[in-house]
């Protein structure tokens, strides 16, 4: 098995007003928060999303280490609908003292380069800032951060910029190199 050379870029944003909105695509694209904790759809959007850009640390998560995670108070997803065909999602995964993780963001293949991920993405981030007030408990957000890769789609990096987001980390480690596993077991990649 052959090694490929990756860079991780770690960005954040401090301030509410670090947000740069982008503009709402055309057409009748939504976005709601996924309220109900369900491993499945959570697992449809993760696999569907990240099928062909070598999304694969929770490929082998068990229902019940979904359940567990979705289960946390905080962890939220938003699903961009797209018609009422989910487009793509963004998860956000509080952590300690005021700190909220964009764990993932992205979209299904067949819904990128129609201005959806910027849309999608300023809408997360704004639901970030805003989680104490769904919450009660949970203290009032002071940063928001993420990170991508040299694996992830060729826009990404160009989107969190134009959000307002900051480089803050960069790292390049050698990792075994793995097919892209498709949206579900034994499907190609498109």
């Amino acid at each position: 098995m052959s090694n490929v050379t990756v860079t991780t870029w770690s960005l954040e944003q401090t301030a509410s007003s670090d947000l740069l909105p982008a503009i709402t695509p055309d057409g009748d694209v939504r976005i709601l928060r996924s309220e109900v904790p369900s491993p499945e759809f959570s697992r449809f959007l993760y696999a569907s999303v990240g099928g062909d850009i070598r999304w694969t640390d929770r490929l082998s998560w068990t229902y019940a280490q979904w359940q567990g995670f979705l289960d946390r108070p905080g962890v939220e997803t938003w699903v961009a609908y797209d018609r009422g065909t989910p487009a793509g999602y963004v998860e956000l995964d509080p952590q300690d003292d005021g700190v909220v993780e964009v764990s993932y963001f992205g979209l299904i293949p067949a819904f990128r380069g129609r201005r959806i991920g910027g849309h999608l993405l300023s809408h997360g981030v704004a639901r970030a800032w805003d989680l104490a007030e769904r919450w009660p408990g949970r203290p009032e957000t002071k940063r928001v951060w993420l990170h991508t890769c040299s694996k992830d789609g060729e826009h990404a990096m160009d989107n969190y910029l134009r959000r307002g987001f900051k480089l803050f980390d960069t790292k390049v480690e050698e990792e075994p190199e793995v097919a892209t596993p498709g949206p579900w077991p034994g499907a190609r990649a498109v």
